[in-house]
């Protein structure tokens, strides 16, 4: 499918990029503006001032290492939500390609991906570029970033392709993933590193999907580590079957769509 439409979905995701900021005095910008804006204010607030390590008001030792490290998990968090987010009223906010005409639907949850994907890719240059600024370069495990990101974009797919198809049929779910997606940045590895939690509530942030991508995405960018291969093999495992039966669940129940719009 993405073979033959990829030209379709590259024009879709572009218009979708682009009617975003349509407007705006910004513009594109705003892709730069806003990540940089929210890293500086969770800096203010969990580097100075609720800082546990050294005592409220006091800035942790290393408060460039710390606004790239967040900035990681804020990436990855990002790219996750807005799929999660924006799927549920894929489908919904576009009713004329579900009765009028014949479209490959399944490439709807696709454009919200290629969009977070696009957002994703700018954020990436500006920690790169934050990181080689203030002397924390990547060093060669920075080729592992690909082996780490693919597995979350089969996760984001599935999940995209998921909550597209329950939005037609339960439209509370809207109303409902923007809540999900503020748990799971508090409850993923976002603000704080993985050691950070006690030993026997550590299997919780394994349950959570992000925790693995997270952590990895800081070895390679971060650390100058590779990624832990067998964590990130269970979570590939889990991101393909999750892509599979996204997929599958969009595909059978599609044809119940006109029905419903």
């Amino acid at each position: 499918m993405l073979a033959i439409h990829r030209h379709l979905l590259m024009q879709l995701v572009v218009r979708d990029v682009a009617g975003r900021y349509k407007g705006s005095i910004g513009g594109l910008a705003w892709t730069v503006i806003q990540p940089v804006l929210m890293l500086a204010v969770y800096l203010f607030v969990f580097g100075l001032v609720f800082n546990p390590r050294r005592g409220a008001g006091a800035p942790p030792a290393d408060l460039t290492a710390f606004g790239l490290s967040l900035f990681c998990g804020m990436l990855v968090h990002g790219l996750f939500s807005e799929c999660l987010i924006r799927a549920p009223g894929v489908i919904v906010s576009q009713p004329a390609y579900v009765k009028k005409i014949v479209f490959p639907l399944q490439l709807l949850p696709l454009v919200v991906l290629g969009s977070a994907l696009f957002h994703f890719g700018v954020g990436l240059a500006v920690l790169l570029t934050g990181a080689l600024l203030f002397g924390h370069p990547p060093g060669w495990t920075i080729l592992w970033l690909p082996v780490v990101v693919v597995p979350l974009v089969l996760l984001c797919a599935g999940v995209a392709w998921l909550f597209a198809s329950l939005g037609v049929f339960l439209r509370d779910i809207g109303q409902l993933t923007g809540l999900a997606a503020t748990v799971m940045m508090f409850l993923s590895p976002v603000f704080y590193p993985l050691e950070a939690l006690p030993e026997q509530f550590r299997w919780m942030a394994y349950v959570n999907p992000l925790t693995v991508p997270i952590e990895a995405v800081r070895d390679v960018l971060l650390r100058d580590r590779a990624p832990a291969f067998d964590a990130l093999a269970l979570h590939a495992l889990v991101s393909v079957l999750v892509g599979w039966l996204g997929h599958a669940w969009f595909t059978r129940t599609r044809r119940g769509f006109a029905d419903v719009l």
